[in-house]
């Protein structure tokens, strides 16, 4: 992992979290996705966070991507 994003089985179920807090990877994620800016999860949703915590969740998701093996088929319409 990163020295701010850890997993731990008897946390979350083993989803990795934000080191120090409960709060999921896919939790600020999600709010990314839906179009909050760091300084909008920082203020109305996460105050204890900081930007770099958020940062560490997108490397996170980035180096999982990274390391996915995809496999394509092709499909014959």
């Amino acid at each position: 992992m990163t020295e701010r994003i850890t997993v731990n089985s008897k946390i979350h179920f083993g989803k990795p979290y934000i080191v120090g807090t409960r709060i999921t990877v896919q939790n600020v994620l999600e709010l990314l996705d839906e179009g909050l800016s760091f300084k909008q999860i920082l203020q109305d949703y996460y105050p204890d966070l900081q930007t770099e915590d958020i940062r560490a969740c997108l490397r996170y998701a980035i180096a999982l991507v990274a390391a996915e093996d995809i496999h394509l088929t092709a499909v014959h319409a």
